[in-house]
């Protein structure tokens, strides 16, 4: 969730946009906020939830990067941004993917809505219906696109918090942060994409998300970068120009990463911490980091990072590399990571249950 913290006017911060917000997407701290629950047209940053929906079926294995979408004449007719789809075209999933994220091909998130709801009306239901899972108070959308529509609105805040949404499938983050990508398998005329989002190739560390205009819109952005393991999210609404846009998401970021720091918890296969499965203590495993842990925290904090370990339904019998819960770490009471555990052995415990409840005291240590 994120959490509200007043806007910051520290460093000189002068946001000329409508609205803006600077989060920290793992802890959702948000850093900065600008008339953030205001509603404005979102454009084509409502692709975001267009690419999110596409990467959950993907990766929920629903639909594949390589099944085979043949182009509407509804797909086709699309104004503004297109990817210049033919009707009766055949393209991957993966081709649009990349139609949207690069492009921003209003033809291209047709296609893919109509490939994964049958009609894009259908898909404007799941649209709204996943921003309601995902708390976006604020939010109503009338296509899938971002084209001009009565009523199709967003705010900061929920933008941020479908772009967070869509960073957890992180390889969505090799098209977005693409900046030329040419397609030409099957067409006499090859397709040139460049993205829109001009940050990608000028500012250090930019791989995303989504840019979008329209006269009502003006110039939006979820801009997101990464330096040293820190990742910012930077949206912009309602900015006057292309470059007051990028000027202003440039700043919000680099102010982020003036104010943040990684620090590296644990690498990847680390022991984190000796789970004991019964009160003679003769009976354990190891609990390993699945992935390298890098923990967000403001520079110069002289807070204790703590870490809470979370098991598992108990078992009889864990198989070596089996996942057996996660280590959360905190500072205060900010939760800033997570990490999967996953045992170091194979190992069968009698009377597992009955004993587990011993281990399950004083689960909570101090200091990494």
């Amino acid at each position: 969730m994120l959490t509200n913290e007043k806007a910051s006017t520290e460093g000189g911060i002068n946001v000329d946009a409508k609205s803006a917000l600077l989060m920290e997407p793992v802890t959702g701290k948000i850093i900065y906020e600008k008339n953030i629950d205001e509603k404005f047209a979102p454009a084509s940053v409502t692709k975001i939830m267009t690419m999110l929906l596409t990467m959950e079926a993907i990766d929920s294995g629903k639909i594949s990067l390589q099944d085979k979408v043949t182009c509407s004449e509804n797909a086709k007719k699309m104004g503004g941004s297109t990817m210049l789809l033919d009707t009766g075209e055949i393209r991957t999933v993966e081709e649009l993917l990349k139609g949207v994220a690069i492009a921003s091909g209003n033809d291209a998130s047709v296609a893919l809505a109509e490939y994964l709801a049958g009609t894009e009306e259908a898909f404007v239901e799941m649209m709204n219906k996943r921003a309601q899972e995902l708390g976006m108070k604020n939010t109503t959308f009338k296509n899938c696109n971002g084209l001009p529509a009565e009523g199709h609105l967003s705010t900061a805040r929920d933008i941020a918090i479908m772009s967070t949404e869509l960073l957890k499938h992180p390889a969505v983050l090799k098209y977005t942060g693409t900046y030329m990508e040419t397609i030409s398998e099957g067409r006499r005329t090859p397709i040139e994409l460049v993205n829109h989002n001009k940050l990608v190739r000028f500012f250090e560390g930019c791989d995303g998300l989504k840019t979008g205009y329209t006269q009502e819109a003006k110039y939006c952005i979820s801009a997101t970068a990464t330096r040293n393991g820190v990742r910012m999210l930077a949206v912009i609404m309602g900015a006057p120009t292309y470059k007051v846009r990028n000027r202003d998401a440039s700043m919000l970021m680099n102010y982020g990463f003036s104010k943040f720091e990684g620090k590296k918890l644990f690498t990847k296969d680390q022991d984190v911490d000796t789970v004991y499965l019964n009160k003679q203590t003769d009976k354990f495993i190891v609990a390993k980091a699945k992935d390298d842990l890098i923990a967000i925290v403001p520079k110069g904090t002289d807070k204790e990072i703590e870490q809470k370990i979370i098991l598992n339904e108990p078992k009889k019998e864990y198989k070596a590399g089996e996942i057996i819960g996660k280590c959360e770490v905190y500072l205060g009471e900010d939760k800033i990571g997570e990490v999967e555990l996953y045992s170091d052995r194979d190992i069968k415990v009698g009377g597992f249950l009955e004993n587990f409840k011993f281990n399950m005291k004083n689960m909570f240590r101090k200091g990494i």
